[in-house]
C-alpha cells in the first residue's frame, strides 16, 4: 500500500529518467492511492507536455488512453477531496511558518494522505517532500 502524488505517478505516463524505478516500486504494491486531484493534475501534465512541444498530438492520446485504461483496471485506488479535507489543508496554512514554501495543490496531497492515515507520501516535488516533514510524514 502506497500513498504518491502527482509527480510520483505521472512518471508512468511521461518518460523521464525516474520512470522505470518508478514503475518497478509500483509493480511491488498491491494498492497505490492517489488523491482525486491526480485526475486534474495528470490531464495537466499531459497538456503541458503537448503545449510545449514534447509530444505530438497522438502521444498526448495516447497517454489519456493508458491513463484510462490503467483507471478502468484499477490501478489507481481514489482518495475523495472533501470538505472535511479541504478544511484541514486550510487549517494547516494558518498554522505554517512564514517562511515555509507550500502550493495549495501540494498541501491537498499532504493533507489527504494524513487524512487517510498514511505516513509518508511518494513525490518527487522538492518542495512538498521538505513540507511533508513538518507534517508529520
Amino acid at each position: 500500500m502506497i500513498f504518491c502524488d502527482t509527480s510520483f505517478a505521472a512518471k508512468l505516463y511521461a518518460q523521464e529518467p525516474e520512470s522505470a524505478a518508478v514503475s518497478a516500486l509500483l509493480n511491488t504494491e498491491d494498492k497505490i492511492f492517489v488523491s482525486e486531484l491526480f485526475r486534474v493534475e495528470l490531464m495537466a501534465v499531459f497538456h503541458r507536455r503537448l503545449r510545449e512541444g514534447l509530444w505530438a498530438r497522438q502521444q498526448f492520446a495516447t497517454a489519456i488512453a493508458q491513463f484510462q485504461r490503467d483507471d478502468i483496471n484499477g490501478l489507481w485506488a481514489w482518495l475523495p477531496i472533501n470538505h472535511e479535507l479541504v478544511m484541514k489543508a486550510t487549517q494547516r496554512f494558518i498554522t505554517l511558518p512564514k517562511t515555509t514554501f507550500l502550493r495549495a495543490a501540494d498541501c491537498l496531497h499532504l493533507a489527504t494522505a494524513l487524512h487517510h492515515g498514511f505516513d509518508e507520501i511518494h513525490t518527487f516535488d522538492l518542495h512538498q517532500a521538505k513540507v511533508a516533514q513538518e507534517f508529520g510524514l
